[in-house]
């Protein structure tokens, strides 16, 4: 019975260690957008021609302490739980100091495509998963409370992965961030344990992202998507190429003309053959590299928007 009970001890202590060294997600932790825009703190951003609201973290950071303190204060509780942070101000400032991101990335002949200045920040910061933290301050005669929303979102789709909400219980602090971990900390673990399983998901089938192919009007490529290679249209030699390179050969070809092809819920390995971290850019790269070759020769032009979408645009650069 002694020799059992040690035996169990022993495979007890493996999985605990075994799961203590699992790798876990980079995240960045940012006020969410619902809250800035309320606070006042957004900037009006040209999409295409539509007027969008997007959050300004450096005006909430500069006006609104508590903003600055709850992040901090959550990024600490992930920190003691083991996972790799992307500090929000500090990604700011790289941005600012390289002055490389442009609301909107052109062409040499004047096309364009939008990006928002969240999917610039998410492309800097390279974070798997932003932690988006929306709170409201309860009053109770002398107590205060918080209220709070946390929302996991894949950095690369902006889908939902994780989520906790919940209201602390009344307390005499005054600390907006005392409040907020009070008010979290019931509800933390089980927020980490969705993450893990979506980040656990993404190491078996492979990160999720979107592939665009266009052609330029009036570009340098005298064809379009129905031109045949050797008896084949390019869109099936696109098609085939997708289907050897996503992983696992996951991918949906949604829409296509002559003109265009867009291809989502695309899966691609966390990391290539050199080890490296890979992105809707680096796996857009090989299409483009391929496509430049014989006996294609199409010159083509690769944009990205934030981490997960890709657009090869065929015809010029």
């Amino acid at each position: 019975m002694k020799k059992i009970f040690i035996t169990l001890s022993l495979v007890a202590v493996g999985v605990v260690s075994a799961f203590g060294q699992a790798k876990k997600p980079t995240i960045m932790v940012v006020p969410s957008e619902a809250w800035c825009i309320d606070q006042g703190y957004f900037t009006e951003f040209d999409n295409q021609g539509s007027k969008i609201k997007v959050p300004d973290y450096k005006k909430a950071f500069q006006e609104n302490i508590d903003a600055k303190l709850v992040v901090s204060a959550i990024n600490g509780m992930m920190s003691e739980r083991g996972f790799p942070l992307k500090d929000l101000e500090q990604q700011m400032k790289i941005m600012a100091q390289n002055a490389a991101e442009d609301n909107m990335t052109s062409s040499k002949d004047g096309y364009g495509i939008a990006e928002s200045p969240l999917d610039a920040l998410k492309k800097t910061a390279k974070a798997d998963i932003i932690m988006e933290l929306t709170w409201k301050i309860n009053a109770t005669g002398p107590k205060k409370s918080v209220t709070f929303i946390l929302r996991g979102l894949d950095a690369y789709t902006g889908k939902q992965v994780a989520s906790a909400q919940g209201t602390g219980a009344p307390s005499f602090s005054a600390e907006v961030p005392v409040l907020l971990q009070e008010s979290v900390t019931a509800h933390i673990d089980n927020f980490n344990a969705q993450l893990m399983t979506h980040f656990e998901d993404l190491f078996a089938n492979g990160r999720e992202i979107i592939v665009r192919v266009k052609t330029w009007d009036g570009g340098d490529f005298d064809g379009d998507l129905e031109t045949e290679f050797d008896g084949e249209e390019l869109l099936d030699i696109i098609d085939n190429w997708m289907a050897d390179n996503a992983a696992k050969g996951r991918y949906s070809l949604t829409d296509a003309t002559e003109t265009m092809a867009f291809f989502e819920q695309v899966r691609i390995d966390m990391f290539d053959a050199k080890g490296r971290a890979q992105d809707a850019r680096r796996f857009g790269k090989g299409l483009s590299k391929m496509l430049k070759n014989e006996p294609y020769l199409i010159v083509n032009k690769v944009m990205t928007k934030g981490l997960g979408e890709v657009t090869i645009v065929l015809g010029g650069k």
